[in-house]
């Protein structure tokens, strides 16, 4: 662990240049104490660092010196993939050898390309939406385990109905949205599992093989595809203020981008065609438009959703 910080620190003092004590502490997590021990380490075994003491100071190697050991680690080379994304990493327990493959590549780089890092250093990606927290998944990085060494799991797993013991070949995990998702093989079928909602998780000592041809993201999307089309069972028919015609989007994408919708009348109702989920969702999502919607078809969902809004008058009304 020491000697890969080492590296780690003598690459980083290559890339950025001079860097305070407290920052090379808070980067590794250590102590000010343990970083200059670090420093002294890397000065018994000649490499020329030094301190520039007081405002603006911090350690620097010698103008002209550059390191050679740049070679990378298979663990180092198979983060790159996510070298975009420092938190997924990080929830995957994969941030340190992400930090180190980052560092050797800038380091091998011409001295004239040093400016290498700079688009990295002014964006940011933050997969997580507004007023949203990603849901816990402390099981994450042994499931992540299980995906890279392809070994078979046995996971108690919690659906809307019950929880169940299921045993299956974990293929890959997908972000989405701030939540994680398994997608893996019981028997014949390939199913998508929630991190999340994994209760409790074996990494058994058998493997398996891939299905030939697998493609994680092109089975994702297909997936994603079919799921959101088999909940528009239904197809409703709505006026729509013309100012809430951007808020068909509470409906779903998929419904959003099938809506037909025509011209607004002299009052600003436009006329909606478009598929609905089942009536008490399709009802939930319609509250959100409040008195901007008006349901002409079909008559259940006009029905449905003026329950609820009666409920939650009822709900809400003054004691």
């Amino acid at each position: 662990m020491r000697t890969g910080r080492l590296v780690s620190m003598l690459l980083m003092l290559q890339a950025r240049g001079r860097i305070t004590a407290r920052a090379l502490a808070d980067e590794f997590e250590v102590s000010v104490r343990t970083v200059y021990r670090d420093v002294d380490q890397l000065s018994a075994a000649g490499v020329p660092v030094y301190a520039d003491r007081g405002p603006g100071g911090g350690f620097a190697l010698l103008d002209g010196y550059r390191t050679d050991l740049t070679g990378m680690t298979r663990a180092e080379a198979e983060t790159l993939p996510i070298a975009g994304l420092p938190g997924a990493a990080d929830a995957l327990g994969l941030a340190e050898p992400l930090r180190s493959a980052q560092l050797k590549l800038v380091a091998a780089l011409p001295k004239g390309a040093a400016g290498a890092s700079r688009i990295g250093s002014r964006l940011h990606i933050d997969p997580v939406d507004w007023y949203r927290r990603p849901e816990p998944a402390p099981l994450l990085p042994l499931l992540a385990t299980a995906v890279w060494e392809q070994k078979r799991i046995a996971m108690h797993y919690r659906s809307w109905s019950d929880t169940q013991l299921r045993r299956c070949a974990p293929l890959g995990l997908v972000l989405k949205a701030g939540n994680w998702y398994l997608v893996a093989k019981a028997r014949t079928r390939i199913g998508i599992y929630k991190a999340s909602s994994i209760e409790d998780l074996e990494m058994l000592d058998e493997t398996f093989e891939r299905p030939d041809g697998f493609d994680l993201q092109a089975h994702w999307s297909q997936m994603v595809v079919r799921f959101e089309q088999n909940l528009l069972k239904d197809t409703a028919t709505l006026l729509v203020k013309r100012e809430a015609i951007s808020d068909l989007h509470a409906l779903g994408a998929a419904a959003a981008d099938r809506a037909v919708c025509g011209l607004p009348d002299d009052e600003g109702w436009c006329r909606v065609t478009l598929p609905v989920e089942e009536e008490r969702q399709a009802a939930r999502q319609l509250l959100r438009l409040g008195p901007r919607v008006r349901v002409l078809e079909p008559p259940a969902l006009r029905d449905a959703l003026c329950r609820l809004a009666r409920e939650v008058a009822e709900m809400n009304a003054p004691a």
